[in-house]
């Protein structure tokens, strides 16, 4: 019998008793109203082919795979595996045919901020945990947002900052395809307004913001600096210890989440992950946008 369980006051939930392989559209659409109440929704035990995993995850929107196309599974380039044990692709192509190996998330960050149209949810799945370590903090971008000082929440209003994959390190735009590391930057506002919800959210991934469209760069990096220290903090407001079989969902728009590294390197953490879109996105369609910005 589905039952959900709230983890904390601020976010998260704890959905138990259900399959979600023959979930119904009744049980659906409560475990769905959860999500947006809750944000983080935990489904435990959950026994998943890949095949399984996405078409749940198509419950929430249509799925686009990754700007990486390395890190997009060789048989469901929808999907994402999280691997800490990084490999050599090419060298590594013979003995794991359908498996790309990658490493993500260990900065406070929300997801896709360098593409145009940013994800709705992402969802988790865990196949291999270690023995300690490996957590992923969760904390409200509603609740960052109400906790600034009433000046900054009027400075930051009608601002929007510029974001690039790799942001201003450029860490990882190696793995980018060329006509990927030229693309123009992605534009958000800093103060979104949930399309469901009504409530005011703080929009912001300090990892990948280059900077603050309309101020100068003295402004911009003093604003992103600010920003930052709202947006990162030590335990978040849910820290999810895993399980084999836990399934993580989150609603993108309204939250930021890390990944802690303190579990012993020689063991393995593996996720599946993708993410889900509030609509269609083809390469069509980026493409107008991409003419537009350049």
């Amino acid at each position: 019998m589905l039952e959900i369980r709230p983890l904390s006051a601020t976010l998260g939930a704890e959905v138990t008793g259900i399959d979600l392989k023959t979930l119904d559209d009744g049980d659906f659409a409560k475990i769905y109203d959860a999500f947006l109440q809750h944000i983080v929704l935990v489904i435990r035990d959950q026994d998943l082919a890949m095949e399984d995993f996405l078409a749940h995850g198509r419950r929430y929107g249509p799925i686009r795979p990754h700007i990486v196309q390395k890190s997009r599974h060789t048989v469901f380039p929808e999907l994402m595996v999280m691997d800490n044990k990084i490999v050599d692709t090419k060298k590594g192509a013979e003995k794991n045919p359908s498996v790309n190996l990658v490493k993500r998330g260990a900065v406070w960050h929300t997801d896709t901020s360098y593409d145009y149209v940013t994800a709705k949810a992402t969802q988790l799945y865990a196949r291999a945990i270690p023995s300690r370590g490996g957590d992923t903090l969760f904390s409200s971008a509603y609740a960052i947002y109400d906790a600034l000082p009433e000046t900054l929440k009027r400075r930051i209003e009608g601002l929007s900052a510029t974001y690039k994959y790799g942001g201003r390190l450029k860490r990882e735009v190696q793995l980018l395809e060329d006509e990927d590391r030229v693309r123009p930057a992605a534009v958000h506002a800093l103060v979104r307004v949930h399309p469901e919800t009504g409530r005011k959210a703080i929009y912001f991934n300090p990892g990948q913001a280059m900077d603050i469209e309309g101020l100068d760069k003295a402004e911009s990096d003093d604003l992103i600096a600010e920003l930052t220290g709202h947006v990162e903090s030590p335990d978040g407001d849910y820290r999810h210890v895993w399980k084999v079989d836990d399934l993580i969902i989150w609603d993108n728009r309204c939250l930021v989440h890390a990944a802690t590294g303190d579990y012993p390197p020689e063991e393995r953490r593996i996720h599946w992950r993708t993410s889900m879109m509030e609509h269609d996105w083809t390469p069509a369609a980026e493409a107008e946008v991409r003419m537009a910005l350049a």
